[in-house]
């Protein structure tokens, strides 16, 4: 079942130290969770970088990761508190990370181990990944054709989602079992 991140949002919100508003754009009200059973993952829009107009490509990121890491010193120690505190009433890994332009980084993050049985026409397709370099073994092939599909048929993820949701919805207002 999807999880309801109305709780775990609000929870952030409230723990989120005043002095980050003058640090980062937005982020009580704009702060981005990822969350499934084994992490929750706090992304926060930070105010871009500034820089020369007209800059190439390379310098815009290299002033956008020195505004991430940055945010990333300054905030360290209050970041670990909130993470323990929310692994402890959430039973889940806390991560955090920063967007900034349209840009996404990520501090930490778990990588957590999926079995999956393939027959011999899947693991062929994940194979070929590998032999054309695409991806380095099966585990990270598999991870990129998650990720392709993901990005292929987003909106009928979505909308699975919210059918996903609805039918909590109307379970929730039924005969207790």
């Amino acid at each position: 079942m999807p999880v309801d991140t109305t709780e775990i949002k609000a929870w952030f919100k409230k723990r989120l130290p005043e002095d980050w508003y003058a640090l980062v754009e937005g982020f009580d009200s704009e702060i981005e969770l990822l969350v499934d059973r084994d992490e929750i993952v706090v992304i926060g829009p930070i105010a871009d970088a500034e820089t020369a107009e007209g800059a190439d490509e390379d310098a815009v990121e290299s002033a956008r990761r020195g505004v991430v890491k940055e945010w990333r010193e300054q905030t360290r120690e209050k970041r670990i508190e909130i993470a323990a505190d929310a692994q402890e009433r959430f039973g889940r890994h806390v991560s955090w990370g920063a967007s900034v332009g349209g840009d996404r980084f990520l501090f930490t993050h778990i990588s957590v181990p999926s079995m999956t049985r393939l027959r011999i026409t899947e693991r062929q397709v994940l194979d070929t990944l590998v032999d054309a370099g695409v991806a380095s073994s099966r585990s990270e092939a598999l991870a990129w054709c998650v990720r392709y599909a993901g990005k292929k048929e987003e909106q009928w993820l979505n909308d699975l989602k919210s059918a996903f949701k609805s039918v909590s919805e109307v379970r929730s207002k039924g005969p207790a079992a």
